[in-house]
């Protein structure tokens, strides 16, 4: 009986334990209930753009429990619990003493202290940055107006934060995004229905751009700058736009000195845009643009350097060699200009240097940047990044940053539509940039905005908190955006989907379904895919849209029209691109008429399909909000257009299956690795056609000379013969395009290849439009039973996908791994 109470009492004390353990991990704060709302106070001189943040706080709580709180100025904490907010260096929080943040850069705290809430910035976007921390931790979504992510009623709204609250900055400093390829979305969109008074991109949808860079925790633009669109200081109202939400303006790698060439530059009264034979001409047209900003607010990042007019190679130089001596004095010229305009130390005005296509050449001859200016790598324009900083140049005060394309027109083709870069790729990227000192300015180039959205916020997330997302961790951000957006019922069902719709398209992206390039533009041919391939890519897709459609009626009523734009469309719309051309195939490979039949009808219906997708998106989708945002055939590619289906090609006719199966290897089921000094294998998941793509981590470039690292495979077969080892690379690059890996079979059959491809050469384009660089290593096998595949790296930066083998001459699968 003893014994009995004694451990009642034991675990009477352990649950009491655990209860007290568990109220100091759970912190919360009750903004809202039935009965009252928290007062929101705030300092009487607090900056007009954090009232601004703080009245969208206090609408978003009023759109979810039917009550607003009220917002109270005051000098002092009052005695009453409340919600305090502003900067530190502000007399409401002189006693506030939870964080450290004076002197810090867009910095924030949130912590609950007897009961009151403080969401307290280092500076104005610090404390923005804050508000809409605070807003998201209470479900409501940064994409609320650009997607309609509409707030949903409850009935109790709880602030939930750690034992201590939170305390953040931002990993980049200069975090935004570059408008551009406008053309079909945003400017038509802008200019027809949402801004029809300035038909343009104006200071009404610039306003609704920068709140949405700011709930991103964003601070940089690089304006829209197509002929379709009039250059952003010619528009009344831009600028001032962007001084109201202290937005950061930056220009492109070909709009130096914050000019937009395509609409500033009259050719018939300025003359060549050459500063060979008019550098009196364009100095002058450059401070002319330094004069009308010198006196103004705006905060800005020059880009330095010069290009051509648009997007093209600098005029008048006759080789890189001499092209590369003008930039430097050009750059030379540009930055006294800028001391001599704003009266300060050069050091302390924000320039960048973007060695883009021809330019990343001069600078590879040599090309001197001064030590202070920013040197912002870019990637191919298909998501691999040419260049990262060295160890020589990461010590540079001005710091290194990466543009980088989730939207791109050129060669070989463009992706304009959809946006679907795979989520891991860009993880992958961007933090290997970030690993190797890549950390002062990210800007991604988003195209209209829309489609883009998830990619759009998760390089965002990365470039605010570069933990926040794991190797491990990519799909619990789909599934945790998904829950956010959604809701948690259908989070896991909507993060598979679209975790399969990148997958798919890492395969073959809906806009290269053609086999078509451009630059020059070539007309549609047959695709690659076998006849059960192009079955089972179908099959996959039509997977998805049946469980789109049976997720359907899930979807809360306020997010029908977030779930149309988010996922139904884009999901939907690559799986009829598919269908339309797949099924074309198919029918070019049966003799039977009545399939042949079939197949095409079902291509037409696909095309029909996608009519009907974009025909909703733009006149019944949010009331016609979106009205001429969603262009079906951006550019007019033949891609986009109807199949002309009476004059068949003759194809030749493709087995449905090949007489023995290919062995088929993820890269992350490896049977033994070998690392080399701190550096291990690891996989990323969500990257690849595997989705669990592996690579070398830490991923700070290493050179590995004499020990390097390996990863074996094993494999049996029951066959002897000649066969071919086909190994699947993620199409990466080196600074000094030398990435190798060696392949050996059994310890003596082996070669070593060189993995990196050049600019736009064909292996290139190859490349980057299947997302993969493949090798074939010619193999005898002598023996039945088991092998090994072993495959030795010579640097980090080396990402391995698949591996397979083949019969010798069989036809090699796209899509092996299904």
């Amino acid at each position: 009986m003893k014994k009995t109470i004694q451990h009642s009492i034991l675990l009477l004390l352990l649950l009491t334990s655990q209860l007290f353990w568990s109220q100091q991990k759970q912190n919360s704060f009750l903004i809202a209930d039935k009965k009252e709302v928290s007062t929101i106070y705030v300092d009487p001189k607090s900056d007009e753009l954090v009232l601004w943040a703080v009245n969208e706080l206090a609408n978003d709580i009023q759109e979810i429990t039917d009550k607003k709180p009220q917002i109270v100025a005051t000098k002092k904490t009052e005695n009453a619990n409340g919600i305090y907010i502003g900067q530190i260096n502000e007399n409401l929080f002189k006693d506030y003493k939870k964080s450290n943040l004076k002197g810090g850069w867009e910095k924030f705290s949130i912590s609950n202290d007897k009961n009151n809430l403080y969401i307290v910035g280092s500076d104005i976007r610090g404390t923005v940055f804050g508000i809409f921390e605070t807003a998201e931790r209470l479900g409501v979504s940064p994409w609320k107006w650009w997607a309609d992510v509409r707030n949903i009623k409850k009935e109790k709204l709880i602030l939930n934060l750690p034992a201590n609250g939170i305390t953040e900055s931002p990993s980049v400093q200069f975090r935004g995004i570059f408008l551009n390829d406008e053309d079909w979305g945003l400017q038509p969109w802008a200019a027809k229905t949402f801004e029809a008074a300035t038909g343009d991109i104006g200071p009404k949808t610039y306003e609704k751009i920068f709140q949405l860079l700011l709930r991103l925790k964003a601070n940089c633009i690089w304006p829209a700058m197509h002929p379709s669109t009039k250059a952003f200081f010619k528009i009344q109202g831009n600028k001032e736009m962007a001084q109201k939400y202290h937005i950061l303006l930056g220009t492109s790698h070909a709009e130096p000195m914050m000019r937009n060439n395509v609409d500033e530059w009259d050719k018939k009264t300025m003359g060549d845009f050459n500063y060979f034979t008019n550098s009196t001409t364009i100095n002058q047209y450059w401070q002319d643009r330094l004069n009308e900003i010198k006196d103004s607010k705006a905060e800005t990042i020059m880009s330095l350097g010069m290009r051509g007019a648009h997007d093209s190679q600098m005029e008048g130089a006759k080789n890189a060699e001499e092209a590369k001596n003008m930039v430097e004095k050009i750059i030379s010229t540009q930055r006294e200009m800028l001391t001599s305009t704003f009266k300060k130390p050069i050091t302390s005005i924000p320039q960048v240097m973007i060695p883009y296509k021809e330019v990343l050449e001069q600078y590879n001859k040599g090309m001197k940047i001064p030590e202070d200016v920013t040197l912002m790598w870019t990637d191919d324009n298909y998501g691999y990044i040419r260049r990262f900083s060295n160890e020589a140049e990461q010590k540079r005060t001005g710091g290194g940053g990466v543009y980088y394309h989730v939207s791109y027109w050129g060669r070989p083709h463009d992706y304009l539509w959809l946006c679907s870069t795979q989520p891991g790729l860009i993880w992958e990227e961007m933090s290997r940039a970030y690993a190797n000192g890549d950390r002062k300015m990210w800007i991604v180039n988003v195209g209209d905005i829309k489609p883009a959205e998830y990619d759009l916020e998760f390089f965002m997330d990365l470039a605010w908190d570069i933990n926040s997302i794991k190797e491990n961790s990519i799909p619990q951000h789909l599934k945790n955006w998904a829950a956010r957006e959604f809701n948690l019922a259908v989070a896991n069902d909507v993060s598979n989907i679209m975790s399969e719709y990148y997958r798919l398209a890492m395969l073959r992206k809906p806009e290269f379904m053609g086999w078509s390039q451009t630059e020059p533009t070539t007309q549609i041919k047959l695709s690659d895919f076998t006849a059960a391939e192009a079955k089972r890519r179908i099959q996959l897709y039509d997977e998805l849209v049946a469980k789109i459609n049976n997720l359907s009626n899930s979807i809360p009523q306020e997010r029908k029209d977030a779930w149309y734009q988010l996922v139904e469309y884009p999901v939907k719309s690559a799986a009829a691109m598919n269908r339309k051309f797949l099924y074309w195939n198919l029918a070019l490979t049966t003799t039977d008429s009545v399939t042949k039949e079939k197949y095409l009808n079902l291509s037409k219906d696909a095309y029909n399909q996608i009519e009907a997708l974009t025909h909703f998106y733009n006149t019944e989708m949010s009331n016609g909000k979106w009205n001429n945002m969603m262009s079906m055939a951006p550019r007019k590619l033949p891609v986009f257009n109807a199949i002309d289906y009476s004059n068949l090609p003759k194809a030749e006719l493709i087995p449905e299956a090949s007489n023995e199966t290919p062995i088929a290897i993820q890269a992350k089921d490896f049977a033994s690795v070998k690392g080399a000094k701190n550096y291990e294998w690891k996989p990323i998941e969500g990257l690849g056609y595997s989705n669990a793509a592996i690579t070398l981590f830490p991923q700070k470039t290493a050179i590995f000379e004499a020990e390097k690292p390996s990863v074996t495979y094993t494999f049996e077969t029951d066959k002897t013969g000649e066969y071919e080892v086909e190994v699947r690379f993620i199409p990466t690059h080196a600074n000094d395009s030398n990435h190798q890996a060696t392949i050996t079979l059994d310890s003596n059959t082996s070669k070593t290849f060189k993995l990196n491809s050049y600019d736009r050469d064909a292996n290139w384009k190859a490349n980057v439009l299947r997302n993969a660089a493949i090798f074939t290593l010619p193999i005898k096998i002598e023996k039945t039973g088991k092998h090994s595949i072993t495959i030795e790296v010579n640097q980090t930066g080396i990402v391995i996908d698949q591996l397979s083998i083949y019969p010798k001459g069989q036809k090699k699968y796209e899509i092996p791994y299904e």
